[in-house]
């Protein structure tokens, strides 16, 4: 496959506003963030800080409430829905704390899902390609096996090779260690590591300050303001 254009992400004055009965929650307060390509960030803060909803914007999961995101030349916040789906399918893998593999799947077929959702790798190299990202991540053996016989961290590696299936330039991960003991869990930043290292740009949400460190740089997030950015 080609290697994908590297893609620089930049929220201007981005703010996000739930509304709750007449309640509202401001979960971004005007934040603007730039990250260049090949970065690692390492986005921290407590829990209801606005970590996720950073992350959500950035993917088109969510959309502000005022201002601006831009992933490369794309204007993220003016995309509808199956706009979105196009566009995430061909510039961002996403990692999820609680894996969301299809457990009626084997783990080469979750891995298969987004190329066959995608159409951008030919059908008959698809399975290759898959087998090729289970090695990757330590896990070609246990390619045929349904994720109820996998362990925690064994699903969360086959997440990441689903992230990884249409090379997108752009990965992003929401507390992808929050369910995995501590060696398990600093296997995958290493794993991180290696994609930063082959031209990724990755976006990690963590709780665990030890993780963060590894990061290129660590952004900190308090009442939906970044207060903190350091490399």
């Amino acid at each position: 496959m080609a290697i994908p254009q590297q893609v620089t992400i930049v929220l201007n004055e981005v703010t996000k506003v739930y509304q709750s009965g007449e309640d509202e929650l401001v979960a971004l307060d005007k934040v603007s963030l730039r990250v260049d390509p090949g970065e690692f960030v390492a986005v921290v803060g407590k829990s209801g800080s606005g970590k996720s909803t950073l992350i959500n914007m950035i993917t088109g999961i969510d959309h502000p409430t005022e201002g601006e995101v831009w992933v490369g030349d794309t204007p993220i916040h003016t995309l509808g829905e199956s706009a979105l789906a196009r566009w995430r399918s061909h510039n961002v893998g996403i990692v999820f704390q609680f894996f969301q593999l299809l457990p009626t799947l084997t783990a080469v077929e979750n891995v298969m899902l987004p190329m066959d959702f995608n159409g951008r790798v030919p059908r008959r190299q698809r399975f290759g390609r898959a087998m090729s990202l289970l090695t990757q991540v330590g896990l070609a053996d246990h390619a045929h096996k349904l994720p109820s016989e996998l362990s925690g961290g064994q699903q969360q590696r086959v997440a990441i090779a689903r992230a990884l299936a249409n090379d997108p330039p752009l990965i992003v991960a929401d507390e992808p260690t929050g369910n995995l003991d501590s060696h398990t869990a600093a296997d995958m930043f290493a794993l991180f590591e290696a994609l930063v290292d082959e031209g990724k740009t990755i976006l990690v949400v963590t709780h665990d300050p030890d993780l963060a460190r590894r990061a290129h740089r660590v952004i900190t997030i308090a009442d939906g303001r970044i207060v903190d950015d350091g490399r």
